[in-house]
């Protein structure tokens, strides 16, 4: 598939995937006209790839971690697997605290809730209160 199918499929700009490909994360086949040629792999590629950013991942350290995707081998090294548990317990950090603020916000709605709930159930005696309270005997 050309340039223009792969950004499509994988939701990205043409230009992402040519910065991809100048950070070195990822590597193009050419036609005989010297088009950028891609195959499913890329795709799943690339979607790994945006995985990575999106958890906030450097593409310098996403280069790092390719070559682990590629051909995983006896030859990685161990500070690539240091490497690659550091980035893992920063993420696991990180969905803690994101678990914490979205239990903040569920009880953020839930009180919300209630007030609201108190409100509507007070609402129409205030009323009637304003409304007697304007009357003159």
């Amino acid at each position: 598939m050309r340039i223009g199918e792969l950004a499509s499929r994988a939701g990205l700009r043409v230009r992402s995937v040519r910065y991809y490909e100048e950070q070195g994360l990822l590597a193009s086949g050419r036609t005989a006209g010297g088009q950028r040629w891609y195959t499913e792999v890329d795709v799943e590629r690339v979607t790994l790839i945006q995985r990575f950013y999106a958890a906030g991942l450097s593409s310098s350290t996403i280069a790092t971690l390719m070559p682990c995707v590629d051909t995983p081998s006896e030859a990685t090294s161990e500070a690539e697997l240091v490497r690659m548990a550091e980035e893992r317990e920063r993420l696991s950090a990180h969905i803690v605290e994101l678990v914490r603020t979205r239990e903040s916000l569920e009880e953020i709605m839930r009180i919300a809730r209630e007030h609201r709930a108190a409100l509507g159930s007070a609402a129409p005696l205030v009323a009637v209160h304003v409304r007697s309270a304007g009357r003159t005997g």
